[in-house]
């Protein structure tokens, strides 16, 4: 199959119509893409940035070639930015995360694995230093990769200044052995690890979907940071 200009259709350009559509944008200005920081300081910061795929799309091989592509078959896409408003590593960095951070705080984010290099600018750009892995979380399901198959995800953690003290729990371990569930979902156990390591200290989520029990909240899905 090919068009007018004698260039072949793929499943990209098929549905890149589609994309454009499904695509969930930001509800506040350019300018203003997250809601205003709280102006308290604290000292557990855990992010889950909005990455952002350059376009990228998974979809499954409805048609086996690209010369039997079917364009009357639906072919499957998936993306982040057709569930949630999606922010380039540089606009992230604009987000003044330093300015709730305390003097002596502990980052902890999380990447996926092709982000892995931005998400170390990024906790640089916020005023951190990169400092390990926290937790692996390993899902038991794989993602299509381009080289092997995705089974993990990373989060890691930063540091500015000082550990954060009191300590709390030493032995929480990195794997988290748990299966996935909603899209982007994160298990819950990485943030009972924060806490059991943390349970003093004044923490935040940021880019959270839902309000979690002893943590402030920030995010475009609450309707006010709690």
């Amino acid at each position: 199959m090919v068009t007018k200009k004698n260039e072949k259709i793929t499943g990209y350009s098929i549905y890149n119509k589609a994309v454009k559509d499904r695509t969930i944008e930001s509800p506040l200005s350019a300018d203003k893409f997250y809601p205003d920081l709280p102006k308290t300081k604290f000292d557990v910061i855990y992010a889950d940035p909005p990455w952002h795929y350059n376009g990228k799309l998974q979809f499954d091989k409805t048609s086996k070639d690209q010369e039997s592509l079917d364009p009357s078959k639906k072919i499957f896409i998936s993306t982040p930015g057709f569930k949630y408003p999606t922010l380039k590593t540089e606009k992230l960095k604009q987000i003044p995360i330093q300015n709730i951070a305390s003097d002596n705080c502990i980052l902890f984010m999380w990447t996926s694995n092709p982000h892995l290099a931005q998400a170390i600018e990024l906790g640089k750009a916020w005023g951190f230093e990169y400092r390990t892995v926290a937790f692996v979380w390993n899902k038991g399901v794989h993602n299509p990769g381009k080289y092997t198959l995705s089974y993990c995800e990373l989060c890691l953690l930063f540091k500015r200044g000082k550990i954060p003290t009191p300590r709390g729990a030493r032995n929480v371990k990195q794997i988290i052995n748990v299966p996935r569930g909603k899209h982007s979902e994160k298990p819950k156990e990485v943030r009972e690890g924060i806490e059991a390591m943390f349970p003093q200290q004044n923490r935040i989520e940021l880019f959270a979907r839902e309000k979690i029990a002893k943590w402030k909240n920030w995010g475009l899905h609450l309707d006010h940071w709690g």
